[in-house]
């Protein structure tokens, strides 16, 4: 245990997603599966109280195109400061992008615009540098936008695509495993790690305890986080008990 204690730290970030003003988690993305958690703003200050230092913050309705939380987004962040927020969901244009970063947000993540509009991306990446993210969602190694709604290309070559952009960060989501409770696709988190240099960001699947120990093993290879939702909200195990063993 000595070992683990002095290997590196893995930073997590607790998810906050919001649909219809109400933080919700989903089952593989589906719209029709939300589980409500009641109030945004409660839900963040629960996992700031625990020592969260980073909230992931997603618009839902943003994402799937059928609305938007930006003023309850926008409150979320002006109340907790202090913490840093990444924030996802429906960031497609300069408009919606220039709004998300005046919002405070930390770090913006870019999902269906870097898939379906690469040369905006691209420019983006480009003016931002370190407050843009892509999020890569796979399902094989086939990408998925809209959502989570249609097929978005083939993981590799966008990657390679976004690499020759400069992108400084990818979230990479096994659209299967989201809101599963079954456990990190570790092999697919090694694989785009041993593809570039920037460091990935894991989400899906995260169920107990031992399924953060083994992203932690992983951070030496380029995994710097990992996203926890549906674990937390289902009181698997607390944000502080998470923290700890993620040496965050």
């Amino acid at each position: 245990m000595n070992d683990f204690a002095q290997s590196p730290s893995l930073m997590l970030l607790p998810a906050v997603d919001v649909a219809g003003g109400k933080a919700v988690r989903l089952t593989q993305g589906e719209a029709g599966t939300e589980t409500n958690y009641g109030d945004p703003l409660d839900a963040a200050g629960e996992w700031v109280a625990q020592g969260a230092k980073w909230i992931h913050l997603v618009d839902l309705d943003a994402a799937f195109g059928r609305g938007t939380n930006a003023p309850i987004l926008r409150k979320v962040i002006k109340q907790y400061r202090g913490v840093n927020i990444e924030l996802s969901g429906g960031i497609r244009d300069d408009a919606t992008l220039e709004a998300a970063l005046e919002s405070g947000a930390t770090r913006i993540n870019l999902g269906t615009a870097a898939l379906e509009n690469p040369e905006w991306a691209a420019d983006v990446i480009g003016r931002y540098g370190e407050a843009i993210a892509v999020g890569l969602d796979v399902r094989g190694t086939t990408l998925a936008a809209r959502g989570w709604t249609k097929e978005g290309g083939d993981l590799w070559e966008v990657l390679d695509r976004l690499e020759d952009a400069g992108c400084s960060r990818y979230v990479v989501t096994d659209v299967t495993k989201d809101g599963t409770l079954r456990g990190p696709n570790l092999e697919l988190l090694r694989e785009v790690a041993s593809r570039t240099p920037k460091p990935v960001v894991a989400s899906g699947g995260i169920s107990n305890l031992d399924d953060i120990a083994a992203l932690r093993e992983l951070v030496p290879l380029g995994v710097e986080g990992a996203i926890v939702g549906k674990a937390l909200y289902a009181g698997a195990f607390t944000l502080a008990e998470a923290l700890d063993v993620a040496g965050d």
